[in-house]
């Protein structure tokens, strides 16, 4: 996903290591990463506040049926999708720095616009396509937040630990669901969809203030890949990561609805032990991909992620569904950072952005389609279905894995 400061193994020859910034040694990298961490965190909690309570709000609230359930959580990765060549293009070229304060500043007014959607509620047409809006809007936040923290963390630490800074800066944003799953839920309880509004808008504000206090990394000054080369190079483990991301999406948009069908309480506790299990998968394995290889750990996780899946699927009590979305963390947590160590390897450092931007679109697209193609099946087939059809295409993810193993990226193979 992210991009390239060559490499874990070190291939980044000394001309490449010329025109960056002097690597962090190793054992600083937790404390050099945890300001932008901080940054990601906080920008990432007004995604998680939203969870669990924006299905219940389009299905309950506006009496949506499930495929625009789907909808409108797909229409955030969507934009994302179409704004990470944009994201990666500006980060490369005007800064991290300024990259992340343009999302944080297009995330407030996604709050603002589903403020704004309420005024509606009585036209739920209108209604929807305001908050459809606003979830588009969000989306372009997210693109250019990660994106560029993502390219700003690569561009501080050893060129070693690319994975290590992928499954960092990842953490923080999974810690934010895990935190703002919980706390949107209560608010929603206390003060209905108002509050989430709010939220949106006002915590990307406060970050701001922590931004203001970081010093930035200049652009590499030197000739930058096309988007299109660059997708060339990391498009495999791109589709690989898209594939595995399938079982994220299903967990996000449609866990609290199948708990809410069956009369299960607290359906916020399955984000929270999704993204539990995903932060201590990647505390305690953050550096494997690295130190075993991407494909591998990623081929490995992608079995458990599956699992997860099926197992929710099968789940006849709240208990197996939540050690489900906890398995479906745990695998998902690694098989990111896996692939996205496969794609670095492929692409030159100075465009890093641009490279972590083509990577992820991948996952934004999986999204964008999967979670309306999901919403079908859950109106055709039931709820508990979707779980069956995303643990089918994570499993697919072993393919790619496997194709990448027998294939191992090469410095020759990198675009110039």
């Amino acid at each position: 996903m992210t991009q390239e400061i060559q490499d874990s193994a070190g291939t980044l020859s000394a001309a490449g290591m010329s025109g960056m910034e002097e690597a962090v040694p190793v054992p600083r990298i937790t404390t050099t990463l945890l300001p932008i961490m901080g940054v990601v965190f906080v920008a990432f909690l007004v995604i998680g506040v939203a969870m669990p309570v924006l299905p219940l709000h389009v299905h309950y609230g506006l009496g949506f049926g499930t495929f625009m359930v789907g909808l409108v959580a797909g229409s955030q990765f969507a934009a994302s999708l179409i704004s990470r060549p944009w994201a990666g293009h500006y980060s490369d070229s005007r800064g991290a720095k300024r990259a992340v304060v343009l999302g944080l500043l297009a995330a407030t007014f996604s709050g603002l616009l589903y403020l704004l959607s309420l005024h509606f509620a009585g036209t739920p047409l209108i209604a929807i396509s305001i908050l459809l809006l606003g979830r588009a809007l969000l989306g372009g936040a997210e693109s250019f937040i990660i994106t560029a923290a993502v390219s700003w963390g690569l561009a501080i630490v050893d060129p070693r630990s690319t994975g290590k800074v992928i499954a960092w800066v990842g953490s923080a944003m999974f810690a934010a669901f895990a935190i703002g799953a919980p706390t949107g839920s209560a608010l929603y309880a206390v003060y209905g969809f108002a509050a989430i509004a709010l939220a949106t808008a006002l915590a990307p504000l406060g970050t701001l203030l922590l931004v203001a206090l970081l010093s930035g990394v200049a652009p590499v000054p030197r000739t930058r890949l096309s988007f299109a080369k660059v997708l060339g190079a990391v498009w495999i483990p791109g589709f690989g990561s898209a594939l595995g991301s399938v079982g994220f999406g299903a967990v996000t948009t449609f866990l609290a609805l199948l708990f809410a069908n069956r009369g299960w309480s607290d359906g916020w506790l399955a984000y929270t032990a999704y993204a539990v299990a995903f932060i201590l998968a990647r505390v305690f394995f953050s550096d494997v991909a690295d130190t075993f290889g991407g494909a591998k750990v990623a081929l490995i996780c992608a079995v458990v992620e599956a699992a997860g899946q099926a197992l929710i699927w099968l789940a006849n009590q709240p208990e197996l569904a939540l050690l489900g979305a906890a398995l479906t963390g745990f695998g998902f947590s690694l098989v990111y950072p896996g692939f996205g160590v496969e794609a670095v390897r492929r692409v030159p450092p100075q465009s890093r952005g641009l490279a972590m931007g083509a990577y992820t679109a991948f996952l934004d697209g999986a999204q964008g389609l999967a979670s309306p193609a999901l919403g079908l099946i859950a109106r055709g087939a039931g709820l508990s279905v979707v779980f069956l059809a995303s643990a089918l295409a994570v499993l697919s993810a072993i393919v790619v894995a496997s194709w990448l193993l027998v294939h191992p990226a090469t410095t020759e193979e990198r675009p110039q």
